[in-house]
């Protein structure tokens, strides 16, 4: 018997002041019964960081939301497409490979990883090399001890605001706050 995917809700006030995006977005995720409440978590925070694209990108016109993650390996964690249906950010989490960056290059104006977990250094180290070329992606860290802080935040209905402010996410929800420096790897 296959398991199924669990399903989460989640409310996200987003203040983006750096970008002067304000808005509230309602979220359902489903959760792959190989995922993690910390990638879960990881691919929220990224949608948070880059919903100001919805307005800086597309104008207002377009849709931000979750990909079929690991359901699907050619589909986004998370995509932002504008009125036409062109993919216009690409947002991979952890680990991916650079075959699968390329693909998705091919497919997106911009393509941005957040990459976590305590084996990210490693992973950087043998594939940034392979990536210098990549022009349209980004590659940003996200401390191990920030996204296992992220992980306890996951609750199967979520209220959250997000604040950005000076490239940092302050992510907060009824009980606690958790401060998101990213560290850019590749500009």
């Amino acid at each position: 018997m296959a398991l199924k995917s669990t399903v989460f809700k989640a409310h996200l006030s987003i203040a983006d002041i750096d970008h002067g995006y304000y808005a509230e977005h309602a979220f359902t995720l489903a959760r792959h019964p190989s995922e993690t409440d910390e990638r879960m978590m990881v691919r929220l925070a990224a949608l948070a960081l880059n919903a100001h694209a919805l307005q800086t990108v597309c104008g207002g016109d377009g849709v931000l939301a979750f990909g079929a993650g690991l359901s699907d390996p050619d589909d986004p964690d998370v995509i932002l497409r504008d009125f036409t249906g062109q993919a216009r950010l690409w947002i991979e989490v952890g680990q991916p490979e650079e075959r699968a960056l390329a693909k998705a290059a091919s497919r997106a104006d911009a393509v941005a990883v957040y990459a976590y977990h305590h084996a990210a250094e490693v992973w950087w180290q043998g594939i940034r090399h392979k990536l210098a070329r990549q022009d349209k992606l980004t590659v940003w860290r996200i401390p191990t001890e920030t996204s296992q802080a992220l992980a306890r935040m996951a609750e199967r209905s979520m209220q959250l605001q997000a604040t950005v402010q000076d490239g940092q996410l302050l992510l907060s929800d009824a009980q606690r706050s958790l401060e998101i420096a990213c560290e850019r790897w590749k500009p």
